[in-house]
Formats: structure tokens, C-alpha cells, sequence
């Protein structure tokens, strides 16, 4: 006779039988199809993605040049070396593809240098570049050693490319219409659920294991938005991409390995992300999945700077020249105007706000502004602690005399999604009562509209950073395959981040 106790349920018991299962939410079903089902057709979005690969590893590299990035970088135990490891650009790391996702999503973000993406939540979405990259690169020498991961097969830059664009779309879809800041969720959010998607069908997973990862980035409890704002802003903001692309390669793994998926991660009563993390709102949707991110990604171009300060910052370089023409200088301000969009008020306002350190500078509009008047340029070194910048006096109390208002109508057009404008002006007012001419842009000069314009800056900077790193005549052989669309789209991706390997760390 069975105890009153016993787990064990008694033959011919009337117990209920089991619940079918539940059907996956169809945000989550929606991004599944599209990674396994969506053909790339468009040859703007390639020829964006070829421009985004060359820019996105060139900031990685400029990156090693600062210690407080690399002194996070390399194995998890030092000494550690993974056969068939991923290659981290511009070190002689060769690691696991979780903590490879982390190192290469760790250097591409450290100097807010890479793409961004500006709608009701911002981003960058090359980010999703530290896993895409990791994961790819792990692949191709596991598969010419013998193994078989992702069905056997070495994947080309073109792979990758794909990739990018679809890592792009999800990410910058996600964000069009839904406000992850709002509820003080950090938008790397969208890097691990875009990541992750894609590298699962890298991996050879199939379309419903792809749903069960996506699932299962949204189940994590997501990272705080504190470690960007005041009193908090810290170094993290810098890896916090790397942080989310590490998570997508691990959960996209685990998956592999037989984990299952959480169907309704989202919508679940009580449970789910909506009711637990998005104050029951469920995500809005401005568009379907295609290439459209990509087509109108916008690209740093000009300065390390965040992105809602860019056309600012371009409108301080023409008052520069305007004050030089007058005979004056910076020291002849008494206050300036910047008329701009809410976005940068809510993000990068901080007139009064002390400079603790690196983050705090390189997301103060003001500080920014102030930098380019007092020394006609902002370059990522102008950020450190004990810089000419950071100790000058001058640009310190100029800095407290930028006031920022908003205009409606530049808020506007920042989110119409056939403008995508972000557009700041700047009026300056000098001691002796002078009042120059407001300055006006609209569109920086890494937006679609002006992309023809920048494609020759954009392969100046990636020569730029290139040229910390290695010789003139291996620079000119990466431009020359980055240029060569056919001879890049074919190359197998180990051959090619084999060479940007450096044996060691000279800086």
C-alpha cells in the first residue's frame, strides 16, 4: 500500500492529462523565419555591410590602444589557448567563441566609435559583429581541422555579411517603436536577442531551435541602463555589448546541446517580459523584417563621439572657423544655444554635471562642443583623465555656458523614418554682445543622405586605425581586399581575420 506520502502516482489515477504545449509568441516565431527564410536581395545593404565590416574592426583596433580596454581582454585563465580558438583582430588571443564574442564585442565598442542606430531606443548594431565574427571565425578553422560544426562548413565574408544585415534588422526593428531606456533597460538588450538569432543558424540549428534561443535571451534578467547616467557612468558602458554578444554565443550553444526553449517569454501572465520588465506593454512594430536597418544605418564618421551629438559637434568645427575669420577664439564666448531633439537632451545633456571620467565626457554634449571650439578637433584621447582637454580651465567653464532646448520639429524628424535626420543648431553669443548666425545640420555626414559623401572618410578612418597596428604594405593590401567587393564576398573568414592577427601587443 502506497503512502499518503509517496511521490509515486497510483495506477488508473483520474489525474488530468498533460497541458499541450504552449505556442511561441509570434515576435518570437517572426525573427526565427526571417534569419532561416529572408534571402538578402539588396545590394545597397551589401555594399553598406562591406563599408560597416572594414569600420567596425578598425575601431576595434583603435581601441587597443587604450589599457583600460585591454586590460580586459584575453583568456579568462592567462596563458589559455583554444585549438581552432577565434582570433581576436590585432592580439594574439585565440579563444573559446563565448569569450572570443566577448573580447572582439569588448573592443568594438570601447571608443562609441562604430555605426549606431537612432528611433525610440538607440544602439549600435555592429555590435552584433562580436559574436557574428567569433562564432564564424570558430567554425571555419574547427571544420578545415576536421570537425563539423554548422554542417561541415567554412563560411566566406559574405556569411558574415548576411549575418551583419540581419543582425541589423532585428536589432534596429526592435528598437523603431519600443523604448527599452525608458523602463531603464540598456539597449544591449537587442545586441544579445540579435546575435543570438543569427549565430544559431550559423551554428546549424534549425528555425524552431532558433526561436528556443531568442527565447531564452529574452529570459535573461537584462542589463540596467545606471552604469550610462549619473551618479554611475562607469566603464562598463563600454563592454556592455561585448557582455550581450558572450551571453547570445553561450545561450545559442547551450541550445545546441539540447536545451529547450520558454514559448511565451514575453507574453506570460505575471512571468514573461512584457508584465515583469516592459510595464505590460507589448512590442510595437513600425515594419517587417528586410534590409532596411542596414540601408539606413548611420556611420561615426567625423569624431568618437555618441551619435545624438554628432551634428552638434559639426556645427562648433564651422563657429570655429567663423570666431578664426573674426580674430576671435573660444575665450571671446559669453553663452551658446543648442537647439536640438529630445533624444539628446534626455541622453547626453549635462551642463552642470561634473566630469568624473572617460564615460562622463564622451556623453556630454557640452563637453564635446566645448572640446571642438577650444582645439578645433575631438578626437577619443581628448576623454582621459589628465588630457589637455580634461584639465582645461577654459573649456570647463564654456562647457557650463551651452544650454540645450529642444525643438519639436527636430524631435520630428528624428523619428520620421524617412528622415532620420538628427539635427542640432548652435547659436552662439559673444562678450561683447555679437551674435553670430545660428549654425544649422541636420544630417551627419554618416547619415544615407550623405553617404556617397562619407564612403572616402569612412576608408580613411579604417586606414587611420589600421595604421597603429601594421605596415604601410600590409594596410594597402586590407584596403585593397576591403574595396574589392567580389574578392572580399569569397574569402573564407579564418584566412581573413588571420590577417589582422598580431603576434604581440607592441603598444
Amino acid at each position: 500500500m502506497a503512502s499518503a506520502y509517496s511521490t509515486t502516482a497510483p495506477k488508473g489515477s483520474a489525474m488530468p492529462s498533460k497541458a499541450a504545449p504552449a505556442d511561441y509568441d509570434p515576435e518570437i516565431k517572426d525573427i526565427a523565419s526571417y534569419v532561416h527564410n529572408y534571402n538578402i536581395e539588396s545590394d545597397v545593404a551589401m555594399d553598406t555591410a562591406r563599408y560597416i565590416l572594414l569600420d567596425t574592426i578598425g575601431c576595434g583596433l583603435e581601441a587597443l590602444r587604450f589599457p583600460q580596454c585591454t586590460a580586459i581582454l584575453g583568456p579568462i585563465v592567462p596563458g589559455t589557448v583554444v585549438p581552432n580558438g577565434t582570433r581576436v583582430p590585432g592580439t594574439p588571443y585565440e579563444l573559446d567563441p563565448v569569450n572570443g564574442a566577448f573580447n572582439i564585442g569588448a573592443i568594438i565598442r570601447w571608443l562609441d566609435y562604430n555605426d549606431c542606430w537612432l528611433a525610440a531606443e538607440w544602439g549600435h548594431p555592429s555590435d552584433n559583429l562580436g559574436a557574428i565574427l567569433a562564432v564564424a571565425d570558430w567554425i571555419s578553422r574547427t571544420n578545415r581541422a576536421g570537425g563539423n560544426l554548422g554542417n561541415g562548413k567554412i563560411l566566406t565574408i559574405k556569411d558574415v555579411l548576411e549575418g551583419m544585415i540581419k543582425a541589423h534588422e532585428i536589432q534596429g526593428c526592435l528598437a523603431l517603436e519600443n523604448s527599452y531606456n525608458k523602463v531603464g533597460l540598456d539597449h544591449v538588450v537587442l545586441v544579445k536577442v540579435a546575435s543570438a538569432a543569427v549565430v544559431s543558424k550559423m551554428l546549424g540549428l534549425n528555425e524552431q531551435q532558433t526561436a528556443d534561443v531568442v527565447t531564452q535571451a529574452w529570459v535573461d534578467g537584462q542589463s540596467l541602463r545606471t552604469y550610462r547616467h549619473s551618479p554611475n557612468t562607469m566603464s562598463r558602458k563600454s563592454w556592455a555589448a561585448g557582455d550581450a554578444c558572450q551571453r547570445a554565443v553561450n545561450l545559442a550553444i547551450k541550445v545546441s546541446q539540447g536545451q529547450s526553449g520558454v514559448p511565451t517569454v514575453l507574453s506570460a501572465p505575471v512571468w514573461g517580459f512584457y508584465d515583469v520588465l516592459f510595464k505590460g506593454k507589448k512590442f510595437e512594430f513600425q515594419r517587417a523584417y528586410g534590409s532596411y536597418v542596414m540601408e539606413n544605418v548611420l556611420f561615426k564618421v567625423s569624431y568618437p563621439a555618441e551619435f545624438h551629438s554628432q551634428t552638434a559637434i559639426e556645427c562648433a568645427q564651422k563657429v570655429n572657423k567663423t570666431l578664426k575669420d573674426m580674430g576671435k577664439t573660444a575665450e571671446d564666448i559669453k553663452e551658446i544655444t543648442c537647439r536640438t531633439h529630445e533624444a539628446c537632451i534626455r541622453i547626453i545633456d549635462k551642463q552642470f554635471k561634473a566630469m568624473d571620467n572617460f564615460a562622463d565626457r564622451d556623453h556630454c554634449v557640452q563637453y564635446m562642443v566645448a572640446t571642438m571650439l577650444c582645439f578645433n578637433r575631438l578626437e577619443a584621447t581628448d576623454y582621459l583623465d589628465g588630457s589637455e582637454a580634461a584639465t582645461s580651465p577654459l573649456l570647463e567653464d564654456l562647457r557650463k555656458r551651452i544650454k540645450c532646448v529642444e525643438d519639436p520639429k527636430f524631435t520630428k524628424d528624428y523619428h520620421d523614418p524617412n528622415l532620420r535626420t538628427i539635427s542640432n543648431a548652435l547659436t552662439v553669443t559673444l562678450k561683447d554682445g555679437t551674435v553670430l548666425d545660428e549654425v544649422v545640420v541636420e544630417a551627419p555626414l554618416g547619415h544615407k543622405l550623405r553617404r556617397d559623401e562619407a564612403k572616402p572618410e569612412i576608408l580613411a578612418k579604417y586606414k587611420r586605425h589600421l595604421g597603429h597596428h601594421f605596415p604601410e604594405s600590409h594596410i594597402k593590401e586590407l584596403i585593397e581586399l576591403g574595396t574589392d567587393a567580389s574578392k572580399l564576398d569569397s574569402m573564407e573568414v579564418d584566412k581573413y581575420m588571420d590577417l589582422y592577427v598580431k603576434e604581440k601587443m607592441e603598444w
